[in-house]
């Protein structure tokens, strides 16, 4: 769908250096893929480092450091952003692993870990001087999680400082082609990244590209380019871990798939509740008929 680099999910150091089933699986992926980055996380440096050598025996184009989740079962525990609060730490992290791999590194963090520590500027310049080759920055703190509005001044402060010669990804808040080009505008960003924003709408990036390029918006996929996509979605999820894992993790996503459908609650109960594939592709070739 137009998307110019991905990560797999972000991957648990230490479930790595144990062989954890559930870890090694995300190392995963396919040659069409490319080019991907593997994200990891972790809170001790030498299990960082001996997580970046598993990493890159699968060779992927690059390693990405997440240091910007903030949810309590990583933070809480001294990874991701909880990292915001150990800088020091999370310097001697990158460093060692930029040293241990001939991977490109890249770092993906949020502003700061609350309003009181919003020092992004110095921070980014602080991880490019241990030799990563770009940065992602979220443009809330870990305090705000998800909540309230991306800060995108100081993402572009970053961008803008003097000292920063490696590629400032954006991240937050991008959910249509018109945010995309504002922000490209506002801040000069060298790219964004779309997370949540994605989530049943995997055409967005299709459609930003195009208005980048063109300042024309496209159509919205049609009905049945959207069960297309559902129907394949389903099917390689499932193909990848499992008819049940795979069902029960598309599940979220079927409000992106269909959004605007009107009188579409009785097909959505049905397809959040529904426990066998057959009965899934069965709903969605009803949808196609009932919305053509």
């Amino acid at each position: 769908m137009g998307a110019d680099l991905m990560f797999t999910e972000f991957i648990s150091s230490d479930g790595l250096i144990r062989d954890a089933v559930k870890s090694t699986r995300k190392l995963e992926f396919d040659e069409t893929e490319r080019p991907i980055g593997i994200q990891i996380f972790g809170s001790e440096v030498d299990a960082m480092r001996e997580a970046t050598l598993i990493a890159e025996s699968v060779c992927p184009d690059l390693i990405d450091l997440n240091f910007g989740c903030p949810v309590r079962k990583v933070a809480g525990k001294g990874g991701g952003a909880g990292l915001l609060k150990d800088i020091p730490k999370m310097i001697e992290i990158t460093r060692a692993v930029v040293k241990a791999t001939h991977l490109p590194v890249t770092v993906k963090t949020r502003l700061g870990w609350d309003d009181d520590s919003r020092f992004i500027v110095e921070i980014a310049e602080r991880l490019q001087d241990t030799g990563i080759k770009g940065i992602t920055i979220h443009g809330r703190t870990r305090a705000q999680m998800y909540k309230g509005e991306a800060d995108w001044s100081l993402i572009g402060a970053v961008k803008n400082n003097s000292r920063m010669w490696i590629p400032v990804i954006g991240n937050g808040d991008i959910d249509s082609p018109e945010k995309a080009l504002e922000m490209k505008n506002r801040f000069g960003i060298d790219g964004i990244m779309i997370g949540r924003a994605v989530i049943g709408n995997p055409t967005i990036f299709r459609s930003i590209k195009h208005y980048l390029n063109t300042l024309e918006l496209l159509p919205e996929p049609t009905v049945k380019e959207r069960v297309e996509l559902c129907r394949k979605h389903l099917q390689d999820s499932m193909a990848w871990k499992g008819e049940h894992v795979g069902i029960v993790e598309i599940r979220k996503h079927y409000s992106g798939y269909f959004r605007g459908l009107k009188d579409f609650k009785p097909f959505k109960v049905k397809l959040l509740t529904a426990l066998e594939s057959n009965v899934i592709f069965d709903l969605l070739s009803s949808i196609e008929i009932a919305y053509t």
